[in-house]
């Protein structure tokens, strides 16, 4: 049911509701600009090589986060009428592509530590068990908050804005800090895993100080450093989230409160939709250099990302 007012009491709410719009535009902007600015890396080590699972997770990856940009922006722009219905489609959507991306981000972590260990069985076990549980129960989560959730349209002084109507808001948030943690638990987990075995073969590399474990150490940089920064922007989104549900925090109309939440829009899309195609595109760029400046066949071969990079020789490349 539309809820139509007038009363100039909403005023802050509608000030503070397109003040937050300007920030779902931004976040739009971000994952368009950086998806032209690796276009040409894209085409060369994504479309032009062999497909594989990476190739389906990294395309995937990448072109769902445009449409979910404007899934995102739609309830809150003043200018936009959505039913009661399309509001609720578009919440359902939007928490149903959180979750496919985290899982996908997910397989691709898990493939990165199989590499980084050597293609161990016991940790592809391990991390795969461990995975399953957190997305299987962070999926049944979002499905019972699902259910019981309802989105309304109000129509405040012209402008357009859609509520989240929840019979019990306590247990919303109690669902949504819990989903927040078992990511972050997971996530804690995996940059663990990566820090240790990359400490350990620095060690080794500089006790055997062997010429030929360069690359190997190369590679290793590449892995940790795309990991760490993906890392550092998940935290900085898990914090910001399980700081806005907050009441004290989530009912105020100030300055503060909305840039807390326009930047958590900026963030999301940033270690989803940004970072994480980087995680594969990084690999690939290394291997790539490595093919062209090197004769000799590299360890990082036996990397799970990649497919053999095939570099032109024509005189026009």
């Amino acid at each position: 049911m539309t809820y139509v007012s007038n009363y100039p009491s909403w005023w802050p709410y509608i000030s503070s509701n397109i003040f937050v719009s300007y920030w779902g535009v931004a976040a739009g902007v971000v994952v368009v600009y950086d998806w032209v600015l690796t276009l040409r890396q894209e085409i060369e080590l994504i479309w032009r090589q062999r497909w594989s699972l990476m190739t389906v997770l990294y395309l995937t990856i990448r072109y769902i986060g445009i449409p979910f940009s404007v899934i995102n922006l739609l309830p809150i722009m003043p200018s936009v009428s959505l039913t009661d219905a399309v509001s609720t489609i578009t919440y359902y959507t939007e928490s149903v592509i959180n979750l496919v991306v985290t899982a996908m981000l997910g397989v691709i972590m898990i493939a990165r530590l199989y590499a980084m260990y050597h293609g161990s069985r016991k940790m592809l076990i391990f991390l795969v068990i461990i995975f399953l549980a957190v997305i299987i129960t962070c999926g049944v989560i979002l499905a019972i908050d699902l259910e019981y959730s309802v989105w309304e349209e109000f129509v405040l002084s012209g402008t357009y804005i859609c509520y989240y109507v929840d019979g019990d808001g306590a247990n919303h948030q109690i669902s949504y800090s819990t989903v927040w943690i078992l990511y972050t638990v997971w996530e804690v987990l995996a940059l663990c895993f990566s820090i240790w075995i990359a400490v350990k073969h620095f060690c080794d590399l500089r006790r055997l100080g062997a010429s030929t474990g360069s690359t190997i150490g190369d590679c290793f940089r590449v892995l940790i450093q795309s990991h760490v920064l993906y890392f550092a922007s998940f935290v900085g989104v898990s914090c910001l989230q399980l700081t806005e549900l907050s009441p004290e925090i989530a009912n105020l109309n100030s300055i503060g409160a909305q840039i807390l939440y326009g930047a958590v829009q900026i963030l999301l899309v940033v270690q989803m939709f940004v970072l994480g195609p980087r995680l594969i595109l990084s690999v690939r760029e290394y291997n790539a250099k490595l093919v062209a400046y090197s004769d000799a066949e590299t360890s990082m071969h036996s990397i799970v990302f990649h497919e053999r990079v095939h570099v032109s020789t024509s005189s026009t490349v």
